[in-house]
């Protein structure tokens, strides 16, 4: 059907409304007005009436009576058909439209402003859909370097971020705390130091996430020291960053559990960022009118409760805190 025809086929007279498919359908069901008329709580005097004003906008007989039993005509037969699809159609609709509303389906599309969140993002989603099977949830990749644009612009439902952003129209929930390392080569001059300084980069190439303007490091650390690094390489993956600075190409900075595994193998040295260290606090946004729907509320305190999954977590001032597990 062309965009034409379907746009006016709904503004076409239609003859049949809703109750008259449900009636002409309990007519056949039962053989039977008076019966039919039990079945949708109507006299028999109304269903009559309604049957006769049926018959009258469509110019023909629905049913002949056949003894004291109703039989369809090949134009009822015809109506009865179209009412059987058309019902289950509306009463899927309803069923689907009750269950949205009521948190057990939905679609949930979310993003996160930061490529190491899809490292413990994948079991986290394991748990949620064996709570919430029928919740579609969908990963929004292309949307980690704008989350808080793509929840305003209609593109995500929930995005996970580290900073603040001040909008009436969003709700934010605290999460969790992470601590932002330095990770250099085993060799490297700056893994021998107790914490590395903004002042330690202008002689390093520092690998970022892009685009280079949303990097932490340097909008937080190094810009408000007026410092610039000596070179900027930026590189999407995580792995690709780690084995970069395993070879001596530079150093970054990034989450201390996400590089953990590295840190213990000893393959990569993890530095203290500034001398009083670099906390994260992650929180979640969404838009105010969702913040209160079932399965969203269900999504961000399995996060919080989880990620990452690495980790200890121990709650204090309203964040969660993660150590490292007592060995």
């Amino acid at each position: 059907m062309t965009p034409r025809a379907s746009m006016n086929c709904y503004h076409a007279r239609m003859d049949l409304e809703i109750r008259h498919l449900q009636l002409v359908a309990a007519i056949a069901e039962t053989g039977s007005v008076t019966r039919a008329g039990e079945r949708l709580n109507l006299s028999q005097s109304a269903l009559s009436h309604q049957l006769r004003d049926i018959e009258d906008r469509l110019n023909t007989a629905l049913f002949h009576r056949v003894g004291r039993r109703m039989v369809l005509t090949p134009a009822g037969e015809e109506v009865r058909r179209a009412a059987a699809q058309v019902l289950e159609i509306v009463r899927r609709a309803e069923e689907g439209i009750r269950d949205s509303a009521a948190g057990k389906t939905g679609v949930l599309r979310i993003s996160t402003a930061c490529y190491t969140c899809y490292h413990w993002l994948p079991a986290i989603l394991r748990e949620y859909r064996t709570k919430r099977s029928g919740v579609d949830v969908q990963v929004y990749a292309s949307e980690t370097t704008r989350p808080v644009a793509g929840l305003l612009e209609g593109r995500l439902d929930l995005a996970i971020v580290s900073d603040r952003f001040r909008d009436s129209r969003l709700t934010e929930t605290p999460l969790f705390e992470d601590d932002l390392v330095v990770i250099t080569a085993r060799d490297h001059p700056l893994a021998a130091r107790p914490y590395v300084r903004a002042e330690d980069f202008a002689k390093e190439t520092l690998i970022v996430y892009p685009p280079r303007e949303d990097s932490t490091v340097i909008n937080r650390v190094l810009a408000p020291a007026g410092v610039a690094p000596g070179a900027v390489q930026m590189v999407q993956l995580t792995e690709a960053i780690i084995e970069l600075v395993k070879a001596g190409l530079g150093v970054a900075a990034m989450a201390k559990w996400a590089v953990r595994p590295h840190i213990d193998a000893g393959t990569i040295r993890a530095v203290r960022l500034t001398r009083g260290g670099f906390k994260r606090r992650w929180r979640t946004l969404t838009l105010r009118a969702m913040a209160a729907e079932p399965f969203i509320k269900d999504f961000i305190e399995l996060v919080a409760r989880r990620s990452p999954s690495t980790e200890t977590r121990v709650r204090k001032s309203g964040v969660l805190r993660f150590e490292q597990a007592a060995r």
